[in-house]
């Protein structure tokens, strides 16, 4: 045995999972120099839904985000969470744009790229593996933990020698839901030690309550890094909190040789950002608590807080219950998936529609329909013939890599933000999100024009003299 690792996640997962990822990255700049200091394995900072929300909500480049971060952490490394040939959308996007976004997230800094899929189909991770290795950066494969009928260690284990056949560094357990127990940990972690030769890392959300005490058996049983989110933005919806879990280990085998006094001055920065959040009120108590739905019905918070919101839209919220308990029926008749993005928002839609409508399967949205399809990729189970052609008539499955379907897509991106292009990267966000993408770049031009003028003198002339 030895020493245990810690991931921060307080400039992804922490914020992501608690506030919908609004922190500002001027929120985070004055912190990390001290955050450098601590002795982390590795600070993530990037990916999930980071992208999203800097161009959607706080009119900020993502991709200055990443550089301003790396100008200041030159000790740690930077990690991103990467959604497999879905990459930071929401359907999978064509090989060259794979290629094209891994090559520039390390051009600008990044170190550690963790991989998962939603269905946990391995093929979905090739590309992004091949391209992160040939670039230069550490590949982390992921399995998105999940628990069914089908889901057993064995599996798990089969599923971590594929991706480190692929050539993978390390090797991640997400439990997105916090759906892990401390002795299944233990014996899961147990299994994938005797069986694979790269690192184990474990990522779970506190949102049982099991989550300090699951990583406390993982470390028993050889788990070699544990992702973390400093206190203020720790525990129910998100990550285990730091502290807690450096002083636990502190002295014994797994001691992470973390300092608790640099750990307080991260802590009393974040304390007063928690506080703003929680006063404008985008930090629920609802989702500081634990949920025990989580293990009843194996909802993450986000699903939950999805549903909620459909229903309430739908003035129908006395049907959660029963939506509730659609929500495994469908998962059992989509194949078992993962209930992660975008797989959770997949189901959660259908189950809401299967009650409101009051006849399963009356109306499928066309993002249940690919994922019958097999437009996302292979279903753990395969899905039965008869709700196949109940959803999709006479059309065909797809068995093959989804990703083998697509044309190239980066010069099409290209040629749509021409006219806003102020750097390489722009295209991948017009390639991403080419609804909001227009409009982000319009409003960056227009600060950076006002920019430019308030650099002037009253006296300079805007003219050529």
């Amino acid at each position: 045995m030895s020493k245990v690792k810690i991931t921060e996640t307080v400039l992804r997962d922490g914020h992501q999972s608690l506030i919908a990822t609004r922190m500002r990255t001027d929120e985070m700049i004055p912190i990390l120099e001290t955050m450098d200091e601590v002795g982390y394995n590795a600070l993530e900072m990037w990916g999930g839904a980071t992208y999203d929300a800097c161009i959607r909500f706080l009119d900020e480049d993502p991709w200055d985000r990443l550089r301003e971060i790396r100008k200041r952490v030159k000790k740690t490394k930077l990690q991103m969470l990467l959604r497999g040939q879905n990459l930071l959308g929401y359907k999978h996007y064509a090989d060259d744009v794979v290629e094209e976004f891994v090559d520039r997230a390390i051009a600008n800094g990044m170190d550690i790229i963790r991989i998962f899929d939603a269905l946990n189909d391995t093929r979905n991770l090739e590309a992004a593996i091949r391209a992160t290795k040939k670039h230069g950066a550490h590949a982390q494969g992921c399995v998105s933990f999940t628990i069914s009928p089908v889901h057993t260690p064995e599996m798990f284990v089969q599923l971590g020698k594929e991706i480190e056949q692929m050539g993978a560094d390390s090797f991640c357990i997400k439990d997105m839901a916090g759906l892990l127990d401390p002795y299944g940990t233990y014996e899961l972690v147990k299994a994938l030690k005797a069986n694979l030769s790269i690192p184990i890392e474990l990522h779970t959300h506190a949102t049982s309550g099991l989550g300090s005490m699951t990583y406390m058996k993982a470390a028993e049983a050889g788990v070699d890094i544990v992702d973390t989110a400093i206190s203020p933005f720790a525990e129910g919806t998100s990550q285990p909190p730091t502290e807690p879990i450096v002083a636990a280990f502190a002295g014994t085998e797994y001691d992470t040789g973390l300092d608790m006094g640099m750990l307080n001055k991260v802590a009393e920065h974040f304390k007063p950002i928690r506080e703003k959040y929680i006063e404008n009120g985008l930090m629920s108590t609802k989702l500081m608590g634990v949920d025990i739905n989580t293990l009843l019905y194996q909802v993450p918070g986000g699903m939950l807080s999805n549903l909620v919101s459909q229903l309430t839209e739908a003035n129908a919220m006395d049907k959660f219950e029963e939506v509730l308990k659609e929500v495994p029926r469908v998962r059992e008749d989509f194949g078992y998936p993962p209930l992660v993005t975008p797989s959770s928002q997949i189901v959660g839609t259908q189950a809401v529609l299967n009650v409101l409508t009051g006849e399963r399967y009356k109306m499928v949205p066309k993002e249940a329909r690919d994922l019958v399809q097999g437009k996302y990729g292979r279903t753990t189970v395969p899905i039965s013939d008869e709700l196949f052609h109940q959803i999709l008539g006479d059309e065909e499955r797809i068995t093959c890599r989804p990703a083998d379907l697509l044309e190239p897509e980066m010069e099409e991106a290209r040629r749509e933000c021409a006219g806003f292009m102020k750097q390489e990267e722009d295209a991948l966000t017009q390639a991403f999100f080419p609804q909001v993408a227009p409009d982000f770049f319009k409003k960056r031009a227009e600060r950076d024009y006002k920019l430019d003028f308030s650099l002037l003198d009253e006296e300079d002339s805007v003219y050529p003299v």
